[in-house]
């Protein structure tokens, strides 16, 4: 399934997209799931999973609305918590190459991740920002995994078990305030925790099962990953390019640590994937964005999550 949470004029929704850019209104269609949020779903998948299905399929004309009557907010506004990983070689390489380093041997040894904001969730439509998050504002080509049940020191195939669906995710940068604060050695804080766009959907694992495949580092996901801005493609991937699996990012984050079900992980950048790394490659040339720009992320079988920078005097 393609879980949405939605605004109708009725407050916050959940629901399911459709072919033929139709959503199903699972509160309307059944009561029972009137007051979940998207992570009470995702946490009562092994009791309501197979009923949503079924409502979906069969809803009531009352309960379906088009696409274009209503607002898609994230797919999981508020999750309980987002780590977010630094899985692809190519873009670490040629990010530390541009700046003059050489790679570094620890990212063989294994998958690190950091915490970002979980409570600056955006979803399609405007990223408003303002103040020196202009300066050299950065998107970030992801994708990322909703943990769809508890798990504590879990084993390669407990992990992938452990995970529910995937989606785009955009890991918004202010590159100026990133660049000055990360000279403490300490990692990102204020240039990435204004905002972390996810969306537009939530895609159940089972939907994508054709473009899974097993091995021995834990599950690849065949999916090409693409970015654009104002309609000209920068950014061309695949996330079975992660030299680290979801698999082992959840592994190393559930060490030691019980994850629960809400909990988002990112993958990292997908090599080619922001213009910090395009601009240092000179594939562009000093290009940051802009009031007015359209940046537009997809990944096949996830969507295309697509917002446009509002310059917001208020923030």
């Amino acid at each position: 399934m393609k879980l949405v949470t939605f605004s109708s004029g009725k407050g916050e929704r959940i629901g399911a997209t459709l072919e033929g850019g139709t959503v199903v209104d699972l509160s309307a269609a059944d009561p029972r799931f009137s007051s979940l949020s998207m992570v009470d779903l995702v946490a009562r998948w092994s009791e309501l999973g197979a009923h949503a299905a079924s409502v979906a399929s069969s809803a009531p004309a009352a309960a379906v609305v088009k696409e274009s009557d209503v607002t898609l907010l994230a797919p999981i506004p508020r999750p309980v918590s987002m780590r977010d990983g630094y899985a692809f070689r190519q873009h670490v390489e040629t990010a530390r190459k541009n700046r003059g380093l050489g790679m570094i041997d620890e990212f063989d040894l294994f998958p690190v991740f950091y915490f970002t904001n979980h409570l600056a969730v955006v979803g399609p439509g405007e990223l408003r920002v303002g103040r020196e998050r202009l300066n050299r504002l950065d998107f970030e080509l992801e994708c990322f995994a909703v943990i769809g049940k508890e798990i504590t020191n879990p084993t390669l195939e407990e992990a992938d078990a452990a995970i529910f669906g995937y989606g785009v995710m955009n890991d918004w940068s202010a590159r100026a305030l990133q660049m000055d604060e990360m000279k403490l050695n300490l990692g990102p804080a204020k240039g990435k925790d204004f905002a972390t766009g996810l969306g537009p959907w939530l895609v159940t694992k089972d939907e994508l099962a054709p473009r899974i495949e097993t091995s021995p580092k834990g599950n690849v996901l065949h999916a090409r990953m693409t970015a654009h801005v104002n309609g000209l493609r920068l950014s061309d991937g695949n996330v079975d390019q992660m030299n680290w699996t979801f698999a082992e990012i959840v592994k190393r984050a559930a060490d030691g640590v019980t994850l629960r079900p809400g909990e988002v992980i990112g993958s990292g950048t997908v090599g080619t994937g922001c213009l910090l790394e395009l601009n240092g490659s000179k594939v562009t040339h000093d290009q940051w964005l802009v009031p007015g720009d359209v940046v537009t992320l997809e990944i096949e079988g996830m969507g295309t999550l697509t917002n446009t920078i509002v310059k917001d005097e208020a923030k």
